[in-house]
C-alpha cells in the first residue's frame, strides 16, 4: 500500500473545449473515463467525412495547441440529457444539447479560432461510440499533483492541473514516481489500472487555462530540468468499477 491518494478526477466532453471535476466516475475495462472527449470539432483538415470511423489523430480538430485561447473553456455536461454549458472569459456562455446543437456550438466557438488554422468544420462523435483523445487505445491519463508540484517550484509559478488535461490526479507520490509505475499495475476503489507510457506534454501547457494566454515555458522548463517533456502517464482499465475522490491507491505489483 502506498501512501497516495485519488484527489481530482478530471472530464473533458468536448476536446479541447473545457474541463470538469467531478466527485466520482465508474471505470469499465478497457475504455477510457466516461463522456471525455466524447465529441470533437473537425477542421477542414480532417481526412474524413461525417462521423468518423474509430479513432482520429488529433490534427484533425480544433485544439488548444493549435489556439490557447480554448484551454480558458470551462465545460459543465449532463450525461443524463447531454446538455452543456460552456463558459469563456470573452464570450457570453453556450448552452445547448448534444450532439442535435453541435452547429451553434461550433459559431460559437468561432471568435476563437484563428483564421489561420483549418476552418471549423463541425461537431463530431465516433460511430463506436469511442474517444476521441490524442493516443488511441482507450486509455485514462493518470497524474502526478508531486510532479506538478516540481515543475511550478523550477518555474517560480503555481501551475495549474487544467494546463494538463488529465484524468486522474493521484497525491502522495514521489515527483516523477508516475514512471516507475510503467509496467505495473494499481488498484483505485474498486478498479485495477495497469500503467503503460509516459505522457509527453505539447505547447497547449504553455497557456494559463484561466485566460488561455501564453504563460509559462512549460516545455523548456522539462527539458531544463528533467531533460525530457513527459508528465503524467497512460493506464489501461484492467478491472472496472466505482472510483471516488479520497480513495487510496494501492500499488499492487
Amino acid at each position: 500500500m502506498s501512501d497516495a491518494r485519488l484527489v481530482h478526477i478530471v472530464r473533458h466532453p468536448v476536446k479541447s473545449l473545457g474541463w470538469q471535476m467531478l466527485e466520482r466516475a465508474v471505470l469499465s475495462q478497457g475504455r477510457p473515463l466516461p463522456f471525455d472527449r466524447i465529441f470533437a470539432v473537425a477542421t477542414e483538415a480532417a481526412k474524413f467525412e461525417g462521423a468518423p470511423e474509430g479513432w482520429q489523430p488529433k490534427l484533425s480538430f480544433a485544439r488548444g495547441a493549435a489556439e490557447g485561447r480554448l484551454m480558458a473553456i470551462r465545460a459543465a455536461f449532463d450525461e443524463t440529457t447531454a446538455q452543456i454549458t460552456l463558459s469563456h472569459p470573452d464570450l457570453a456562455p453556450f448552452t445547448g444539447t448534444l450532439p442535435e446543437d453541435g452547429p451553434a456550438l461550433v459559431d460559437w466557438l468561432r471568435p476563437l479560432w484563428p483564421d489561420s488554422r483549418p476552418a471549423l468544420r463541425g461537431l463530431v462523435a465516433r460511430r463506436d461510440g469511442g474517444d476521441l483523445t490524442d493516443r488511441p487505445g482507450g486509455r485514462v491519463s493518470l497524474m502526478n499533483l508531486a510532479s506538478l508540484r516540481a515543475l511550478s517550484e523550477r518555474m517560480g509559478m503555481d501551475l495549474s492541473i487544467h494546463r494538463f488535461r488529465g484524468n486522474l490526479w493521484l497525491d502522495g507520490l514521489a515527483p516523477w514516481q508516475e514512471f516507475d509505475l510503467v509496467g505495473r499495475e494499481l488498484r483505485i476503489g474498486q478498479t485495477r489500472l495497469r500503467v503503460e507510457a509516459p505522457i509527453t506534454r505539447c505547447v497547449a501547457t504553455t497557456y494559463d487555462p484561466l485566460t488561455g494566454q501564453a504563460d509559462g515555458d512549460t516545455l523548456a522548463a522539462l527539458d531544463s530540468g528533467w531533460h525530457h517533456r513527459d508528465l503524467g502517464a497512460l493506464a489501461s482499465v484492467l478491472d472496472g468499477g466505482e472510483i471516488a475522490l479520497g480513495d487510496p491507491v494501492e500499488i499492487l505489483t
